[in-house]
């Protein structure tokens, strides 16, 4: 049997169904390549889209990770094919980092030990409820690549002291070598959080750890400086534009995006910017009003930033009670420029809001951008609307090729409906994305690299994950 890995919110992992393959009993196999660090065996059997050679590329099993886990530890470094993916050690755990689709690898880690996991964190089977594991993240600051490692966990914690509770980030050169790298520079955050509730991202060019509530926009922030070590931490995210003073209603504002420049701050009340840069209302799309709703609060709501750009809501209002679809857009994250746009009846998010229903994903040179059942091109500036209509079905999409070529599933949008999605690839050169099935056991990429490849998420049959890359045609 095979398994379709959805990104079903932000980072929880969803497998749809059962299992595939077999690989080697220390979680590496490949073909070609050579040296002390590699493995030769057999690849995992998969049924790749016609973009992707099955026979060419290399596996990795994650035995280690719980069935259920809120992160999944497999990574690709911006503007590379390089691969990290992190294994559990007995003194530890190691990264090891592999270029692109032949999989040789590069570079591994010595040990790493993250701090002591808190209560909770091994999460319960029983219920269902998920385990909180270290995890991995590839990053780009200021022209220079890392592989950061972050764990949450009580830091000096044994019989004689209770220690404190931080995220540790382990920050190492993407362009490593050697088998025992040590990181060089690791920095401890200290917070109060929940299994669950920490959220690491990069996509406004410096690390942002959250953290207080499930969602990946959480209350609390910090943004790190992986250079110099500072962090500032944003208390109280309503005081960071002087509009939420101005607005009738301001609460519940989130700092969505950590920027050379400045914090993004999505406000509570509706508006979004960065301070002393620029403010949502300077640079909405003409056919959208400057405020909405009874109490005329601030119109545009941020849905998330990827790679220098935002992606953002706006109400458009509508007659005698109903609502039109609402207006999507696409800035730059620098100046709040407006790159493209589309009109789309796809819900705009609570302001207030943690969560969002999709992940953003962009090509690897960062031209094609989607979330869901949003589709941009940047570089014809154009959008297209994926959501259903009632006859058209949902499309939602997972990953994106440099060529514009997508990968997502097609929902039953009909109400009690419990088909399972059904996959389909796209041409976003297109305008119209101009969807095609892909045969019911097809696996679906969750990234794509620069030369082409693809990696893939499946399980074996001891449903253990297993990180796949295959080689692009």
């Amino acid at each position: 049997m095979r398994s379709r890995m959805a990104v079903a919110g932000a980072l929880v992992l969803t497998v749809l169904t059962g299992c595939s393959g077999s690989t080697s009993a220390d979680g590496s196999s490949k073909q070609g390549g050579s040296g002390p660090l590699d493995r030769f065996e057999p690849l995992v059997k998969l049924s790749v889209p016609s973009a992707y050679d099955a026979a060419e590329g290399w596996d990795a099993k994650l035995a280690w990770v719980p069935t259920a886990a809120t992160t999944l530890p497999a990574t690709i470094v911006p503007g590379t094919s390089t691969v990290a993916v992190m294994q559990a050690a007995s003194n530890g755990y190691t990264v090891t980092v592999r270029s692109g689709s032949s999989g040789k690898v590069a570079w591994r880690s010595a040990p790493w030990n993250p701090p002591t996991p808190v209560d909770g964190a091994q999460g319960d089977s029983a219920t269902g409820e998920a385990a909180e594991i270290p995890d991995l993240m590839g990053f780009e600051q200021d022209g220079k690549r890392y592989v950061v490692a972050y764990a949450h966990g009580m830091r000096g914690k044994d019989d004689l002291h209770e220690g404190a509770e931080v995220v540790r980030l382990a920050l190492y050169p993407a362009d490593a070598s050697g088998s025992s790298v040590k990181p060089v520079r690791e920095i401890d955050i200290p917070l109060s959080a929940d299994p669950g509730e920490i959220h690491v991202q990069a996509s406004g060019g410096r690390l942002l750890v959250a953290w207080g509530e499930d969602g990946i926009f959480s209350p609390s922030t910090a943004a790190v400086d992986v250079t110099t070590g500072k962090t500032t931490v944003y208390e109280d995210a309503n005081k960071l534009l002087p509009q939420c003073e101005q607005a009738i209603v301001c609460n519940s504002s989130r700092v969505m995006a950590a920027t050379p420049s400045g914090p993004l701050v999505g406000m509570g009340g509706g508006g979004f910017g960065i301070p002393g840069r620029w403010f949502s209302d300077s640079i909405r799309p003409k056919q959208v009003a400057a405020t909405t709703g009874i109490l005329g609060s601030w119109n545009g709501t941020v849905y998330a930033a990827e790679k220098g750009q935002v992606l953002a809501g706006w109400e458009t209002g509508g007659k005698y009670g109903g609502r039109d679809s609402a207006v999507w857009s696409v800035h730059e994250l620098a100046t709040g420029k407006l790159t493209a746009q589309v009109v789309c009846d796809y819900d705009v998010p609570d302001e207030a809001s943690s969560s969002r229903d999709f992940r953003i994903v962009t090509s690897p040179d960062g031209r094609y951008l989607a979330a869901g059942p949003l589709a941009f091109d940047l570089k014809a500036k154009r959008g297209i609307c994926l959501q259903g209509d009632g006859n058209r079905k949902t499309i939602v999409l997972a990953s994106i090729r440099d060529d514009g070529t997508a990968y997502g599933t097609v929902r039953d949008d009909s109400i009690g409906s419990d088909t399972e999605p059904v996959p389909a690839h796209l041409n976003l050169r297109t305008v119209t994305g101009n969807p095609k099935v892909l045969s019911i056991d097809t696996e679906l990429p969750y990234l794509n690299t620069p030369d082409g490849s693809g990696l893939f998420i499946t399980r074996d049959a001891d449903s253990g994950f297993v990180v796949s890359m295959r080689a692009g045609r």
